[in-house]
This record gives structure tokens, C-alpha cells and sequence, in this order.
């Protein structure tokens, strides 16, 4: 159960869908909007998402959990609009015959949600407003370390096309034809 919703959640509906007669754990994390911040009084929250990746970003992190701690039972759900004070924005549930799992699985998830989903919050107050950025956690997105294998990966496909445009110089008919479909390829 993944999903994203202007609706009030549900903590114990997301809770049951992960349950099951094999797991001995069930660890579900409640994000709920808090009264102060920086010091200054919440009035309410607004959040926004760019809905179709958030979805799919969504179901990565429950795929990332699975692969890394072997835990199928996931559920995570997001509420966008408008919030009051006490609302519930955000409910993970993860399931697993053993605890300790199940406590790491929830806090990575929470992590990856609030560094790489596009849901955005605004926090605002009796004197204005502030929308807040990514937060980061033990797991987070290290944008260095990625850009850099990106910039690698691209070098390297780079150079191979160069390589064919030099192997076929001499036998390519339609040169432009050739050069959007390498364009593609990158």
C-alpha cells in the first residue's frame, strides 16, 4: 500500500495492511504536524507534490527497503494540502518477523522519503510563511558522490560513441540521422 492523499489518513488501516501471521514486528511512524518550529507558532502546514513521481519515488523506497533488509511488508502514506495542528501528514508501516530490522527499515524509509520525494511543506505562521527544504538523516542522499558517478557513466558513453561516429565515418549516408540517435542513446 502506497499512496498519497488530500483525505485525513488512517494510521491503523495503513497498519493493518502490513500485518501478517509470519511477522513478529510492526513499527509504524507517524509524522504529525507539531505547534511550534524554529521557535516560532505553526498556525497550519500546506504541503504539495508533483504527484506522478512522488508516487513512483514512493514505491523505489519501498523497493530499496525490500532489497536491502528482505521486508515485503510496506505500506507508506502521504497527505498533501492543507494540515491543523495534530494532523497526520505521513504514516510508514513496516512489518518483519524480527524488530531490529523493522526499526532500521522505518527510520531509512522516513530518510529517503524526506530527501528524495517530491512533496513539499510550508510551514506557516502568524508572521509569514517558510516552505521547508529536504531534511537529512544517517541515510542521506550523498548529491556528490551520485553527480559524479553520473558525470562517469556519461563520459564513458560519450567516448563510446565517438568511437563508433570514427569506426562508421566513412559509411554513414545520413550523418544527422545518425548523431539524434546517438543523441537518444545518451
Amino acid at each position: 500500500m502506497i499512496f498519497i492523499t488530500r483525505d485525513p489518513l488512517d494510521p491503523e488501516a495503513v497498519t493493518r495492511a502490513v500485518q501478517r501471521d509470519t511477522n513478529g514486528a510492526v513499527v509504524t511512524f507517524l509524522g504529525v504536524t507539531r505547534s511550534y518550529s524554529e521557535g516560532k507558532e505553526v498556525r497550519y502546514l500546506e504541503y504539495e507534490a508533483y504527484l506522478p513521481m512522488a508516487e513512483a519515488k514512493l514505491q523505489e523506497i519501498a523497493q530499496e527497503v525490500r532489497e536491502r533488509w528482505g521486508i515485503e511488508d510496506v505500506a507508506i502514506a502521504h497527505r498533501i494540502g492543507h494540515l491543523e495542528i495534530g494532523e497526520i501528514s505521513l504514516v510508514v508501516a513496516i512489518a518483519s518477523p524480527h524488530r531490529q530490522k523493522a526499526f532500521e527499515a522505518s527510520a531509512y524509509a522516513v530518510d529517503r522519503l524526506k530527501q528524495t520525494v517530491p512533496i513539499w511543506k510550508k510551514e506557516v505562521f502568524a508572521d509569514g510563511e517558510v516552505w521547508v527544504g529536504a531534511q537529512e538523516g544517517p541515510h542521506r542522499y550523498d548529491v556528490e558522490k551520485t553527480w559524479q558517478a553520473e558525470m562517469k557513466e556519461a563520459a564513458q558513453r560519450l567516448a563510446e560513441l565517438r568511437a563508433r561516429i570514427r569506426a562508421r565515418e566513412g559509411s554513414i549516408p545520413n550523418i544527422d540521422e545518425f548523431l539524434r540517435q546517438a543523441r537518444d542513446e545518451l
